[in-house]
């Protein structure tokens, strides 16, 4: 479906607006089946007379949903799975030391989606019970996209989404059949994630301060200096001694000098030493 060009900047803008996402021009191709659905549901002729409504009217629903509709929520279980056996094995042992008397660990998944990177976490942990025993694990879930949110919440996912990335053993263990190709996750990993209508740029949820923050794939859309105000709210959420996992594609590199790479784990990133009032002034 043809849209003008001029129509498609004030969806860029809106988008980056709204949630600090760029819709680059390789995204573009996106737009049409992105928005059909809105086009059908409220009666539109074309993507111009869609954003022709925007444009001249408040109507915050049609917004709201325009932008969730622009958002990627692509996510899967275990989602590139080499990072989540780094993490787990390398960082989260470490402060599993260090957090030993309080016995307590919090992790922020930023950008979760439908949820499946958070649910991915509460079943590496639900998995060893005799480990987290006596443990307090708070994982927070926080994503734009109240749609999104709400699945989340749900845990109930197709057939194709259970078995992508999730191992078998997992998926009877963690799911239930409910017919009509549907699946929904155990009570107990529903109860285990706190999910929540939330952007990376904005102040990071309660508690406040994070052991572990998996913000993966999100980044790749914002510009620069949203992305530097992302890893600036990162910086402050996180734990001197925390992690951050990126995405795959996605580095600190040349970003922010926030978070430095972790030298003994390769891929994952932790905050930058503090620098003494000194060495400041001589940078």
């Amino acid at each position: 479906m043809e849209l003008s060009s001029a129509s498609q900047r004030i969806l860029a803008s809106l988008l980056e607006a709204r949630s600090g996402q760029q819709l680059t021009f390789s995204r573009r191709w996106r737009i049409d089946s992105a928005l059909s659905s809105i086009l059908r549901e409220h009666g539109f002729a074309s993507l111009d007379q869609l954003v022709a409504r925007l444009v001249s009217s408040r109507d915050k629903a049609l917004t709201d949903q325009v932008v969730e509709a622009l958002l990627n929520n692509e996510t899967y279980f275990f989602r590139d799975k080499l990072p989540f056996d780094l993490l787990l094995g390398g960082p989260l042992a470490k402060l599993e030391k260090a957090r030993a008397r309080e016995r307590r660990i919090t992790i922020w998944c930023a950008g979760c989606s439908t949820g499946q990177e958070a649910y991915s976490l509460a079943m590496s942990f639900a998995d060893e019970p005799n480990r987290w025993l006596g443990w307090r694990i708070e994982i927070v879930a926080t994503d734009l996209s109240r749609s999104a949110v709400e699945r989340a919440r749900s845990g109930t996912y197709s057939q194709f989404e259970v078995q992508r990335g999730l191992p078998v053993m997992q998926m009877v263990r963690w799911f239930e059949e409910l017919g009509g190709g549907e699946w929904q996750i155990a009570k107990k990993l529903r109860e285990a994630v706190r999910f929540e209508v939330g952007n990376i740029i904005e102040p990071p949820p309660s508690p406040g301060r994070f052991d572990i923050i998996l913000c993966r794939n999100v980044l790749l859309y914002f510009a620069p200096e949203m992305r530097r105000m992302a890893f600036n709210r990162m910086a402050a959420a996180i734990a001197p001694d925390g992690a951050l996992m990126l995405g795959a594609g996605e580095t600190v590199l040349g970003q922010t000098d926030k978070f430095v790479s972790d030298s003994q784990h390769r891929g994952l990133y932790v905050p930058a030493p503090a620098r003494s009032a000194a060495t400041a002034r001589v940078a």
